[in-house]
């Protein structure tokens, strides 16, 4: 890539830490957050696990100093918590100062409310600005007005894999010159809608989820959001600013196998990837770390893990999923995992893949079980989504190329 996309801050809530130090640290310890349901009331809540966020809808609202007559759902509650954070992390103090803008991306939208305000719309005129927060934009708009940015505010809504092509959004948007500065992640909240949407599919696990195990039943549902602040060369170099880290390859494709799996070879998933490793320009032997999709559905781990040994010709380096510590957020995944990777990176380590116990019997291809302190400049994120859309992020320590002059970074070996 011609020139790497510094990021200069990120913010994070999930269910296992509603700050980027506390994530890092329950990673760390080897701590999930899979708990019964208690946030909305279900028939299915004695039988599943979720990745559920304690703080009430009134505690977000009152963190956020928001107005009591507000209209935000919770995806823009969790959406406006976790950007403002990746904004103070930035040390960004005028919004405005660059042009600056705003991709965020759901796959909820504001369902949590509609779902249930929808019957009371004739009859109690209070809730219908709630029916009006439906739609997937209306978060952006509450994120991009709360956050004060005056450019650029657009939506995708891409399934799993929405925040990474958030981030690729970002990325060239910067590259083309158009901004200067871009917000890029995602936010989904629970749902009774998505919880009998997969139920229905038959690909909730009853279990904590334990990706690329061969007696995995299935994925774990969680609620989640996250951002990065992505900034040109020009912004960084004129404030001066400290270097998280840079994307420094993307890669989007999309099989075309079936509405709601991928190809048993993992066509897209390997295509995405192998985009993502041109585009950088690199072999995919530099990789140190892959932070896998890794749902724990039996479709999608025999898919991606052929694809990654379609890409690494059977030498895939150290891997894992984190999904068993959050749950799987939905839209917000590829911006959760974006946190991760930037983590493994500035703190050189792998995170175990929690719950492994049975290799599959498709392939040799055995998840990191075990923390692991290592050298780590390169980190490559998959997200991949229903209907074939699978999108592939990588991210490095360092902004340039080897035989080019660094740019500052807090990153050291």
């Amino acid at each position: 890539m011609q020139h790497k996309v510094a990021i200069t801050g990120m913010g994070i809530i999930t269910a296992i830490g509603t700050t980027v130090d506390e994530n890092l640290e329950s990673l760390l310890q080897g701590k999930h957050g899979l708990t019964r349901l208690t946030q909305l009331e279900t028939v299915h809540s004695p039988d599943i696990f979720v990745g559920e966020i304690k703080w009430t809808n009134e505690e977000l609202i009152d963190r956020l100093d928001l107005p009591s007559d507000n209209s935000f759902t919770r995806t823009a509650l969790l959406g406006a918590y976790a950007a403002k954070q990746a904004i103070d992390s930035a040390g960004i103090e005028d919004i405005n100062a660059y042009k600056t803008g705003l991709i965020s991306s759901t796959s909820v939208g504001g369902m949590d409310f509609t779902e249930k305000y929808f019957y009371d719309y004739f009859d109690k005129p209070e809730t219908r600005k709630y029916i009006t927060s439906h739609h997937g934009g209306d978060s952006s708009k509450k994120i991009a007005d709360y956050l004060g940015i005056e450019s650029v505010v657009t939506t995708i809504s891409t399934a799993c894999s929405s925040a990474a092509n958030a981030i690729m959004l970002g990325c060239r948007l910067i590259q083309s010159g158009k901004l200067d500065r871009v917000i890029v992640g995602g936010a989904d909240a629970m749902s009774k809608f998505t919880i009998n949407g997969f139920k229905t599919l038959m690909i909730l696990s009853d279990e904590y989820n334990a990706p690329f195990d061969q007696n995995r039943k299935g994925l774990n549902l969680g609620e989640a959001a996250a951002y990065l602040v992505l900034e040109s060369e020009r912004a960084i170099t004129e404030s001066g600013k400290t270097v998280l880290g840079y994307v420094c390859g993307y890669g989007n494709a999309n099989d075309a196998f079936h509405q709601t799996a991928s190809s048993q070879e993992g066509e897209g998933a390997f295509l995405a990837m192998q985009k993502a490793l041109q585009l950088a320009g690199i072999q995919p032997s530099e990789i140190n770390y892959v932070n896998a999709h890794g749902t724990a559905t039996g479709n999608n781990d025999l898919s991606e893990g052929r694809a990654l040994l379609r890409v690494f010709n059977d030498e895939v380096p150290d891997m894992s999923s984190t999904k068993p510590y959050t749950g799987h957020t939905l839209a917000a995944a590829g911006g959760i995992e974006a946190v991760f990777s930037l983590l493994a990176i500035k703190h050189n380590v792998v995170y175990p893949n929690l719950n492994f116990k049975t290799p599959m019997q498709e392939f040799n291809l055995i998840p990191q079980t075990k923390m692991v302190y290592k050298p780590i400049e390169y980190v490559l994120s998959n997200s991949f989504g229903f209907g074939g859309n699978c999108s592939t992020v990588i991210f490095s320590k360092h902004g340039v190329n080897k035989r080019d002059e660094p740019v500052k970074s807090d990153n050291t070996n």
